[in-house]
């Protein structure tokens, strides 16, 4: 990742400081993780396809938006990615709800910390 360019850009209002985000999404891959174990193992007489896909989807996302921000310097790009992130990652937490609360209450930091990486994201392209 080039954080010498991200270093150098106008940060919108709330920025947290950049040793924020490691703890925090090594947090929030945990409960994403948790998460994904405690789907994978309810016993459920509904489907689970649905939340399968959903959620292979929206982690494909996720690990998508990092390579469109900070390597190819696309702040559109992954803006768009963090919208369609959100889409899915709300069908995901739909899904995993069906089948297990707690798995989909183990998403709600997740969807929380991406609405906020929109607000981010939205204001370095407004900024820069």
């Amino acid at each position: 990742m080039n954080l010498n360019w991200y270093d150098t850009l106008n940060k919108p209002p709330f920025t947290p400081p950049s040793y924020v985000f490691a703890p925090a999404w090594i947090a929030l891959y945990i409960l994403i993780l948790a998460s994904f174990i405690i789907f994978l193992r309810v016993k459920t007489p509904h489907s689970k396809t649905a939340g399968y896909v959903l959620f292979s989807i929206q982690i494909l996302l996720n690990f998508l938006w990092s390579p469109a921000f900070f390597q190819w310097q696309n702040m559109e790009l992954a803006f768009v990615i963090l919208l369609l992130l959100l889409i899915f990652l709300a069908a995901t937490i739909s899904a995993f709800y069906k089948v297990s609360k707690l798995s989909a209450y183990l998403l709600i930091p997740y969807f929380l910390w991406v609405c906020f990486a929109g607000y981010l994201n939205y204001g370095f392209m407004v900024m820069n």
